[in-house]
């Protein structure tokens, strides 16, 4: 982490995402609690969520337009655009008005989208390649530390000053996200190697750079994250991509596989306080704070582990914790429900770092945008399922049963990870596909982005 940090891009864009997260998770708590006190059902509230996963269901086409213009300028003009349309939350005053907020919702998840795939595919170009882990790791960290405390702003904000202030508060957060993204110091952009995504043609464009040497630089002659190269073969060429490649077809599988069912949880947990261990509702927020401490401690062992094991290893250790939580959470026993939310906190941020960081290392950066943008696709998709199956199944089976689904589906995601051939083994040569390599910015001149 202190390495990380003496990387001057680093601790300016981790700053941005800080606070632009704190803003993000602040408004969603509001805009839910806003939402039950207009209408009075839980279930409008809950509406919130599908709206923003609606929205995210865009994502395939934001991974093109972080593929098909230079991704900084992109990054902020999405972060103006998100900042602008959270404030029409402003105009709601009444039940009659709420249809603003869920309009508003959708089109953040449609700007989310953009933002997610353009962040993920600006990294590798603001740090070394052996630091990806412990950037990554380091989001994973500060994001889940926030989610202990942004419930709390966020209900004391809602009770102090309002859904509208709250919306505008969140707007400001976007703008400096921008000021963050603005004080970056791109590196200058290298020639590119043949890419066979790309028809093997090998100009400078394929790598996102401009023929005149000018084309897709910002300002200060660096280079924006090796976007702008067209876009060549749209979302199908990142599909494409993933599935030739066996370590990121076997993360995508693996993840899509187990989300299917880990949405059952959202429904589950309030039968775990309130049938299992014989507690009001309300005690769910102790809970999920053990969680959050276990999330934290996670993201920080991330990066380390990593240095060990490959990432299809720790992608195979955070779902053996699921496996281990969710068989902890059938049990009618305090401590031992609090031993789960604690192994539980690991999974997240264990499949996350993993995952996101496989696909950096081994996605050419003029594709980056498109591949994350089907993966996000294919991972949120099977979530939203998995949620609404598990509210209607909660209705008439016991929550037990379906923890326990969860665990096996866990379980059986990990063990393919590990049965295929090559997955654990750990081996940085190769573990960037050619083309990342050699239009990796920091790989040719790390000491631009310091």
């Amino acid at each position: 982490m202190r390495k990380l940090l003496r990387i001057r891009n680093a601790r300016i864009f981790l700053f941005g995402n800080v606070v632009s997260t704190l803003g993000d998770s602040s408004l969603w708590f509001a805009m839910g609690i806003w939402m039950k006190e207009l209408t009075g059902s839980s279930a409008w509230a809950g509406l919130v969520f599908f709206c923003y996963i609606a929205g995210n269901l865009f994502s395939p086409f934001g991974g093109v337009l972080a593929d098909r213009y230079p991704r900084r300028p992109l990054l902020v003009v999405a972060n103006l655009l998100s900042a602008a349309i959270v404030l029409p939350i402003a105009l709601v005053h009444g039940r009659g008005d709420i249809w603003i907020v869920y309009a508003v919702i959708f089109l953040y998840g449609v700007t989310g989208s953009v933002i997610k795939a353009a962040q993920t595919a600006l990294v590798p170009a603001l740090v070394p390649p052996d630091l990806l882990a412990e950037a990554n790791g380091a989001q994973q960290t500060l994001n889940q530390g926030l989610q202990l405390v942004t419930p709390l702003i966020g209900a004391g904000l809602f009770t102090v000053v309002g859904g509208a202030v709250i919306a505008q508060i969140d707007a400001a957060t976007f703008l400096v996200a921008v000021v963050s993204l603005l004080l970056l110091r791109m590196p200058p952009a290298p020639a590119a190697a043949a890419s066979p995504m790309d028809g093997g043609r090998g100009d400078v464009a394929a790598a996102g750079g401009a023929p005149d040497g000018q084309g897709g630089h910002d300002g200060h002659g660096g280079h924006d994250g090796q976007g702008g190269q067209g876009g060549q073969g749209g979302v199908a060429a990142g599909f494409h991509f993933i599935w030739a490649e066996p370590v990121l077809r076997t993360i995508m599988l693996a993840l899509g596989f187990s989300v299917l069912t880990v949405g059952f949880t959202e429904s589950a947990s309030f039968s775990v306080v309130t049938a299992g261990l014989h507690h009001s509702a309300s005690f769910l927020g102790v809970l999920t704070t053990v969680q959050g401490v276990g999330a934290v401690l996670a993201g920080m062992a991330a990066a380390p582990l990593l240095r060990r094991v490959s990432e299809p290893v720790l992608l195979a250790m955070g779902l053996a914790c699921l496996t281990l939580a969710m068989l902890a959470l059938t049990a009618p026993d305090l401590v031992v429900v609090l031993a789960g939310m604690f192994v539980a906190g690991f999974t997240g941020p264990w499949l996350g770092v993993a995952g996101i960081t496989a696909f950096q290392r081994r996605t050419p950066a003029a594709m980056m945008g498109r591949v994350f943008g089907v993966l996000n696709l294919v991972l949120t998709i099977p979530q939203a399922a998995s949620i609404a199956i598990g509210a209607a199944l909660i209705t008439v089976v016991n929550y037990r049963v379906l923890l326990v689904v969860v665990a096996v589906v866990a379980a059986a995601s990990g063990l393919f990870v590990i049965g295929q051939p090559g997955m654990r083994r750990r081996t940085m040569a190769g573990m960037a596909h050619p083309d990342a390599v050699a239009s990796d910015p920091v790989a040719a001149d790390a000491s631009a982005a310091r």
